[in-house]
């Protein structure tokens, strides 16, 4: 049985189904992992959350920020963005049952015999594996409520104002759902920045460092799946490993097998976006 980690598909089915045919992935045996937005930017946003649904226990996703855009804007009539391609995705006959499964995702997953986390985008200075995924817990339960509608409205909203580790509230869920799901740099001070996109060495601010460049406890000894970042360089930053390969831009979308001592890389051209 193999084990899978697949980055960023943003809607990219074809390329979706051209990686796991050269994986030569079965469907009965292997599982994989998707590391979040498995929707937007790319053109099949429907065939590919119905595909990534189909596959039942085999399959192990987490949220990202583009799927709790999606989230927002069908449960809390967010406002949809300029190059938000959830057309078709939102006019299914089934979008509802989708949108449930989707509701219901976590946004961490830790598997201790592989020695392996998935996360959409990275982890807290300072956070622990156990307390990460504590602290995940609590945005899957606040979106397991019936209330849930207010924390989608709210992190819409007010996402670029949680910045500082916050102890109470709708700030503190947003302030976690922003590390989960958004952290690419913070500041020496531990404040997060969601402005800078690019890659570090594209960066000309001193005081704006990887959030894996922090020595922290948390991947001393475990290993760390992530997507995300699209304009980071695909490979490996100590035991953290970047997946995200911008195929929705139509450069590449990566897979990672970890069920090996030594995990092996793979990757197909996207050519649909």
């Amino acid at each position: 049985m193999a084990v899978y980690v697949i980055g960023d598909l943003q809607g990219c089915y074809t390329s979706l189904q051209n990686l796991l045919t050269s994986l030569e992935f079965n469907s009965k045996k292997d599982t994989v992992w998707f590391t979040g937005d498995l929707v937007n930017r790319g053109p099949d946003s429907l065939k590919t959350l119905r595909f990534v649904k189909s596959l039942g226990n085999r399959a192990i996703t987490v949220l990202g920020n583009h799927d709790l855009h999606l989230l927002a804007v069908h449960y809390a009539g967010a406002n949809l963005k300029a190059n938000d391609t959830f057309d078709e995705l939102l006019a299914a006959s089934d979008i509802d049952e989708l949108m449930a499964w989707l509701r219901f995702r976590p946004l961490m997953h830790h598997d201790i015999d592989l020695n392996f986390t998935l996360v959409h985008a990275g982890i807290f200075p300072g956070w622990s594996i156990s307390q990460s995924l504590s602290l995940a817990k609590e945005i899957e339960s606040t979106l397991q409520q019936n209330d849930f509608r207010n924390f989608l409205t709210y992190t819409e909203e007010y996402r670029k104002d949680c910045l500082i580790e916050q102890s109470e509230g709708m700030a503190r869920l947003c302030f976690i759902s922003n590390v989960l799901t958004r952290i690419r740099y913070l500041s020496s001070s531990l404040v997060l920045n969601l402005v800078s996109k690019g890659a570090p060495i594209d960066s000309i601010n001193t005081d704006v460092i990887p959030w894996f460049e922090f020595k922290q406890s948390a991947f001393k000894l475990n290993r760390i799946a992530f997507g995300h970042w699209s304009s980071l360089e695909n490979g490996q930053y100590g035991n953290c490993f970047s997946l995200d390969s911008n195929c929705a831009r139509g450069e590449h979308l990566s897979a990672l097998q970890i069920d090996k001592k030594t995990p092996r890389w793979f990757k197909v051209a996207c050519n649909e976006c």
